[in-house]
């Protein structure tokens, strides 16, 4: 039970930082609010404003009395209440005045001034607007054979410092949330950047002189982070030049065997020679390609219609089949989407006869598709393929060529870009290979 509401409770609450520190601030305002005003209406205003109307419905009533006592002069009557008590009235025969009025619940004053006139007066004797005009209340009483008209003030049965206490309870509290939001932005805007920063350096891209800002926490955090890219920049920077070296250093053996093997007059043995040194070229070419750095290129933004377009036409494979939808915009490392691009058609072409790639996009992603007619991989090796130097030997062909980088790499350049790649069976019984971008 506690568990299901925990989870109702985590739903409705904001995901964002800014927005849930916002609502702590605002919500204990919000309530001091609410209470403040329930209770300075329930022991102030409504009591004030009963006080006041049943004072004048008291008035009222007394005034009634006098006029209908005969010894009294009525014009006197008049001039006295209307002098000293502001109320002035009039009397006006009509038997068929209807006293029925529309009841309006949600009025306050409204309220009041029913139930102090149903309890002098009794029901269905009076009759009362408090719309038809701005500043004044029209009230009618029953009398004789017609009623008695009186014209009140409107602050004869509300107080004015209702609208005062509701100005100043209002505007300091919007103002304080003003404030609020714009510290709350200040303090939320170094954990944006610190996000934004991390993201783009875990897709490969360059991040300008990184500033840790705010509180010290959200400080502290920024300069671990900072730490923590420059000591990776600083391993792949040191890997590189190692390889590099390395690179160097096996390719000057390498051209000195092959002209040695030239030298052997044994050409069947010379020929499996050569074959196994080109073989480690090739192996030593895709270790550096595996291995090199793509934090040297920039994003750009490209059309990826057009770059595989390109592509295609360089394999000059009538089997290579195209489903791609037209101007579609890519921002990105050009080179190594190309490269991934190449080693998964190399990876299709290389077992299969026939290949179809297929592009597409939405709001949020675009998608690669390329399907082939191979023998296709186990589904339980579906994860293993794409760890680096992993060769399997069943369901497809082993090569001599290839050390088992070809995925590794191409999974390794779509989660650069945040996007993934998976695997599945294609329509022609062959290996679907599905990468997903981010737009």
């Amino acid at each position: 039970m506690f568990y299901g509401l925990n989870k109702i409770i985590k739903n409705i609450l904001p995901k964002s930082l800014f927005y849930r520190a916002l609502l702590i601030v605002a919500v204990p305002v919000l309530v001091l609010q609410l209470v403040v005003t329930i209770v300075f209406f329930d022991s102030l205003w409504i009591k004030t404003t009963k006080g006041m109307t049943r004072a004048l419905v008291n008035e009222m009533s007394t005034l009634l009395e006098l006029y209908k006592d005969e010894s009294y002069d009525k014009d006197e009557i008049s001039n006295l209440f209307s002098i000293y008590q502001d109320l002035n009235f009039e009397f006006v025969k009509d038997e068929k005045f209807d006293f029925n009025y529309i009841d309006r619940w949600f009025s306050p004053i409204d309220r009041t001034l029913r139930r102090e006139l149903k309890s002098r007066f009794k029901l269905d004797n009076f009759w009362f607007d408090t719309t038809n005009y701005k500043e004044l209340i029209d009230i009618r009483i029953k009398y004789e054979n017609g009623y008695v008209k009186f014209l009140v003030p409107r602050d004869r049965v509300t107080s004015s410092s209702a609208r005062i206490f509701a100005l100043w309870i209002t505007v300091p509290a919007l103002i304080m949330v003003l404030i609020s939001l714009i510290f709350l932005k200040n303090q939320t805007r170094p954990i944006t950047n610190l996000a934004r920063a991390a993201e783009k350096f875990g897709k490969g891209e360059e991040i300008d002189q990184f500033k840790p800002s705010g509180a010290s926490e959200i400080r502290r955090a920024g300069y671990e982070f900072d730490k923590m890219r420059k000591r990776i920049i600083r391993h792949l920077n040191q890997r590189s030049e190692m390889l590099s070296g390395i690179s160097h250093d096996l390719r000057t053996p390498l051209t000195r065997m092959k002209l040695q093997i030239n030298f052997i007059k044994d050409k069947e043995l010379s020929k499996k020679l050569t074959e196994d040194v080109d073989e480690m070229e090739k192996m030593l070419s895709e270790y550096l390609q595996f291995t090199s750095s793509s934090f040297a290129e920039k994003d750009e933004m490209f059309n990826l219609t057009d770059l595989i377009n390109e592509i295609i036409e360089k394999y000059d494979n009538d089997n290579i089949s195209l489903e791609l939808m037209p101007r579609v915009y890519f921002n990105g490392r050009k080179n190594l989407i190309t490269r991934c691009i190449n080693n998964l058609l190399n990876n299709a072409i290389k077992y299969a006869k026939k290949v179809n790639i297929e592009l597409n996009k939405n709001n949020n992603n675009l998608f690669i598709k390329i399907e082939d007619d191979g023998p296709g991989i186990p589904k339980t090796e579906y994860e293993n393929v794409f760890k680096p130097f992993y060769k399997i030997n069943k369901g497809r062909a082993d090569s001599k060529s290839s050390v088992g980088l070809g995925l590794s790499i191409a999974s390794d350049i779509i989660k650069s870009h945040g996007g993934n790649i998976k695997l599945d069976k294609s329509r022609m019984n062959g290996l679907s290979v599905k990468v997903f971008l981010p737009v």
